[in-house]
């Protein structure tokens, strides 16, 4: 994915101010055209009742009937002007002729601005004219008498220069509001940006993206099969490799991501999980008939238990590859064993002759070639599947490397089995019982081992007896159990478990005798098919 030019930070503050300055612009201009026409409104609305105030006065009414008393009329509007603080207030007479003026000067003269021809005509109005003070916004009303005769008019004005000032003060605090609502933005993006970075790890999108393409092609190129589920127990995450196993489940092509687990998988018990906030590893489950092992845990963030996940396998495949990862330890542990015991007795033939014991060499020579033509020729005469034959000439050498003597005698020929993985089984089985054995008879002077193997009636025989220390009854019962050793130390307890678990998947049995202080016989009976020539 290609890196973007700006970072997340920069694009928020940009775009959140983008959006604050447009938005403000576009109010400014509403405020601004509505707040106009509200100033003039209320303008127009205070001339027009100091206008209405004027001529109600009986100062102005009795001045336009009794000359004696006119001079009042100005008195009376100079002192209306200064408290209104309007541009003019101008009586006139029915002809148009001012009895009061801002200019003492002018009375006497006809009104100016050509506008006041409906006001003596009766009638109540604002208009905009230009007279002999300048442009104003001029509010005019009629002047009645008691009987209701006209007997003049009233205007009002207001500069409309003072409307403009009125109007650009307006407009400055409507700015000076924009500005402060601007940089209150600008302070906003700020801290939405470093929220929405802390929140995501101080990552750009770009890395988000990179990081989810790479869980993704992680989680589906794994082997194991994965489902996880939120704090509601909802499927949300489940790779290729789970589908998988569904469907070798027979649960179909159902999508499972967005159903509830138990509703999916009744039994899982990861819910339970997600609940307790306890992990749950290595269990066998089944699903429709299909084993799997499985571990659970829960998905914890910030302290907070958000989910469960669990991780499993098809059980046959982690048969598959433990049986052959047994075979392979065996071969090499043979390997090992035939090879130490090989060096020595070079080390041996290399001292007889620097000190040219030359008729001992010749009978040491002939010594080892017999018991090596007795020893592999009686386990390969009897035991026809090469493999297994091989494990038990290594384990002859292994125990001999020990100082332990095992004996091998077979009642009747082994045939080949009909199953290749028929003989990683009986390793698994053989291999760590013989184990046990050595280890148990470390400590007694004579060290004897005896495996006697016969087959009759489709059905296989294993018998290894030990002169060891033995098994204590109460223990019988329990040693096949994981983690369940009569030895101390680390790692204990999973030979025997193993063994019991590839007899059980045999069908085979397995019982124990054993008397403290005397030793301990095992006897393994297995099912067990002949394989026929094309097998030989």
């Amino acid at each position: 994915m290609r890196k973007p030019r700006f970072k997340l930070s920069t694009i928020i503050i940009f775009y959140v101010c983008l959006v604050v300055l447009l938005s403000l612009l576009i109010t400014d201009l509403l405020i601004t055209d509505t707040t106009s026409d509200t100033i003039e409104q209320q303008l127009e609305e205070k001339a027009t009742v100091i206008s209405k105030t004027v001529a109600e006065s009986k100062v102005v009414q009795r001045g336009l009937q009794n000359p004696a008393q006119e001079a009042n009329i100005q008195d009376y509007a100079m002192t209306i002007q200064d408290a209104a603080d309007v541009m003019f207030i101008v009586v006139m007479d029915m002809e148009g002729y001012r009895k009061s003026h801002p200019e003492p000067d002018r009375i006497g003269n006809h009104f100016v601005g050509g506008d006041e021809t409906r006001a003596l005509q009766g009638e109540s109005y604002t208009s905009r004219s230009t007279g002999t003070l300048g442009d104003s916004l001029r509010a005019f009303t009629p002047i009645f008498n008691d009987d209701g005769t006209q007997i003049g008019a009233v205007a009002v004005g207001i500069s409309l220069e003072a409307v403009q000032a009125s109007i650009r003060q307006s407009q400055k605090q409507i700015l000076i509001g924009s500005l402060i609502g601007v940089l209150i933005g600008v302070l906003g993006a700020f801290l939405l940006a470093r929220y929405i970075k802390n929140s995501l790890f101080g990552l750009e999108p770009y890395a988000i993206a990179r990081i989810h393409e790479e869980r993704n092609q992680m989680l589906h190129s794994v082997h194991e099969g994965i489902i996880a589920i939120d704090k509601d127990a909802t499927i949300v995450l489940v790779n290729k490799s789970a589908r998988t196993i569904f469907q070798k489940a027979g649960l179909g092509d159902k999508e499972p991501i967005g159903m509830k687990i138990n509703d999916f998988l009744p039994g899982t018990m990861l819910d339970n999980v997600a609940d307790e906030n306890e992990a749950d590893l290595d269990k066998e489950q089944v699903i429709n008939g299909l084993s799997i092992i499985t571990n659970r845990v829960p998905i914890v963030v910030n302290d907070q238990v958000v989910g469960a996940i669990a991780t499993f396998r098809d059980k046959t495949e982690v048969n598959r590859l433990a049986e052959e990862l047994t075979g392979v330890q065996m071969y090499a542990d043979t390997l090992r064993s035939q090879s130490h015991e090989f060096m020595n007795q070079l080390h041996v033939l290399l001292g007889m002759i620097k000190m040219e014991e030359y008729d001992q060499v010749n009978h040491f020579i002939h010594r080892l070639v017999d018991h090596q033509s007795y020893e592999v020729g009686n386990v390969t005469r009897h035991i026809k599947d090469p493999a297994f034959a091989g494990f038990i000439i290594g384990k002859i050498s292994y125990a001999r490397e020990s100082h332990v003597n095992l004996t091998v005698t077979c009642e009747t020929e082994i045939p080949k089995p009909n199953e290749p993985a028929m003989t990683h089984e009986l390793i698994t089985i053989l291999g760590n019982i013989i184990d046990n054995a050595v280890d148990s008879v470390l400590e007694q002077e004579d060290k004897e081992i005896t495996l006697t193997l016969s087959y009759i009636d489709k059905l296989l025989t294993m018998t290894v007896t030990d002169n060891g220390t033995g098994i204590p009854e109460s223990q019988q019962e329990s040693i096949f159990e994981k983690g369940i050793s009569t030895k101390k130390g680390k790692n204990r307890g999973f030979g025997l478990f193993l063994a019991k678990q590839s007899i059980e998947k045999l069908e085979g049995s397995i019982e124990v005798d054993s008397e403290p202080g005397a030793g301990t016989t095992f006897t393994i009976i297995l099912p067990y098919e002949a394989g026929g020539e094309a097998h030989d």
